[in-house]
């Protein structure tokens, strides 16, 4: 090895592909990865003139999914790859020249699902040997570049303006759903805001009703509203929604619709009164009740939930009737209002997230609890992988969602020697686990139903 012509290379730079249409990647430099890798999604493969080429979409910007470039490089190997998880699966792998602050050199990459990490670019130390050290203190020795100069780089693949105004109405602006919104938006051509439901206020007046944000600026030139309240607010975002929709201003999810999918009691009355087939489920007030309650769900194991519960948090399994009794008697001390309901041994710890938009399900993927948990929420460290359902859990889930009059739902089926039976209809459901484990765009497809709501025709429909 020449060392006196190795360059130094920091922790991070940015890499250039001419050859697929990249104008600026930021890599992060990694001497223990053999290979280089870049996120890469909707891979296939190509024939050009005899040979073997693949085509994918690649997403350069990190935290950022409103600019999608469209790659096709010749395929070189397919290649069993063991992720940082210790998980191997097989990529493909392309050839390709890259420049780093000036100096182009052909390097393999291999083609890797990363939009979920920090950097869309790896590169290893095959790409390094006999031309780099790395410098882990330092970062962009090569080429730094600023905000604008990327925007700049990117102009053209940045959409037009549409005029179309939409907000996404919630509590954290770095949760990745509200991110995917907003990135999907803004990719194709609105105008898109986050508005932090607790930072929001309003004017009631018959004349002049008017909604209010943070240092008095006035929010009543929206076009639509995207809501996705936690549930700690629901009472006062409900209260905003309804704002919204006096100023004639588009909700995807009503207030009526959301309340009535946090009141898991009502929501059960309403499925019972739907035709809607739920596991057995019994509520009480008094602890006198707490034996023949037990009874009436065919007794222990059973499920016991807060009402307010989410993300399976407030929800226990009682293996024994004795346990149960304990569990419902201490709840009831502290005037919580449960309910109890029959445990599906059957279903293995599995459950059946189905995506709804505008009555039709988009997506659906099956929850897998972990080991010794019988909670298959993704938020208590349940795996997510894609499902087939049969055409009886699409109709029960598109069915749950109209009675709940919601047009975007997160619906929790759950199979049974009895068939499929509805658990619950989430008004506010998380896109990261079931985008992640579907490969489905569902952001962009919400932001198509509210395009289609207000018959707005726009150039990215083409």
């Amino acid at each position: 090895m020449d060392l006196e012509n190795l360059q130094l290379i920091g922790a991070e730079e940015w890499c250039h592909f001419e050859s697929l249409g990249i104008p600026a990647i930021k890599a992060r430099i990694d001497s223990g990865a053999k290979t280089s890798s870049i996120q890469a999604q909707q891979i296939k493969i190509i024939n050009k003139g005899g040979h073997e080429w693949v085509s994918f979409e690649v997403f350069p910007l990190q935290d950022n999914r409103s600019i999608k470039l469209n790659c096709e490089a010749k395929l070189i190997d397919r290649r069993t790859v063991k992720s940082s998880l210790g998980i191997s699966e097989e990529r493909f792998v392309v050839k390709t020249p890259v420049t780093i602050g000036g100096q182009q050199f052909e390097i393999e990459l291999t083609l890797a699902g990363r939009e979920t990490m920090e950097y869309r670019m790896l590169l290893g130390r095959e790409a390094l040997k006999d031309r780099y050290v790395v410098n882990p203190a330092s970062s962009f020795l090569h080429e730094a570049i600023s905000d604008v100069e990327i925007e700049e780089r990117y102009s053209e693949h940045i959409k037009e303006k549409t005029g179309l105004k939409i907000a996404v109405l919630a509590s954290n602006p770095e949760l990745y759903s509200n991110k995917r919104l907003m990135d999907a938006g803004r990719a194709r051509g609105h105008d898109m805001v986050f508005l932090n439901v607790e930072h929001v206020y309003m004017k009631l007046d018959a004349n002049s009703p008017e909604v209010h944000y943070r240092g008095g600026d006035i929010l009543n030139e929206f076009d639509a509203i995207i809501p996705r309240i936690k549930p700690a607010v629901t009472f006062y975002g409900c209260a905003l929604i309804r704002q919204f929709d006096n100023l004639g201003v588009f909700c995807l999810n009503s207030a009526d619709a959301i309340t009535k999918s946090r009141d898991k009691l009502y929501a059960s009355q309403l499925f019972s009164k739907n035709d809607l087939h739920i596991p057995i489920t019994g509520f009480a007030k008094s602890p006198l009740d707490t034996k023949d309650l037990i009874k009436m769900v065919n007794g222990a194991p059973l499920i016991i939930k807060l009402l307010e519960s989410t993300q399976g948090k407030g929800v226990v399994l009682a293996e024994t009737n004795k346990a149960a009794e304990s569990v419902i008697n201490a709840f009831k001390s502290v005037q919580a209002n449960i309910l109890v309901q029959e445990f599906i041994k059957e279903a293995n710890g599995q459950d059946i997230r189905c995506f709804v938009v505008d009555g039709k399900v988009v997506a659906s993927m099956q929850r897998q609890a972990q080991r010794g948990e019988f909670r298959a929420n993704i938020h208590q460290g349940g795996k997510a992988s894609i499902i087939k359902i049969t055409s009886e859990e699409r109709k029960l889930a598109v069915k749950a969602a109209k009675a709940m009059n919601l047009l975007v739902a997160g619906v929790d089926i759950i199979r049974s020697n009895k068939g499929p039976l509805l658990l619950e209809v989430n008004s506010s459901p998380g896109l990261e686990g079931i985008e992640n484990s579907t490969g489905k765009d569902i952001a962009d497809i919400m932001i198509r139903s509210i395009e289609n709501k207000l018959k707005f025709q726009t150039a990215a429909s083409s």
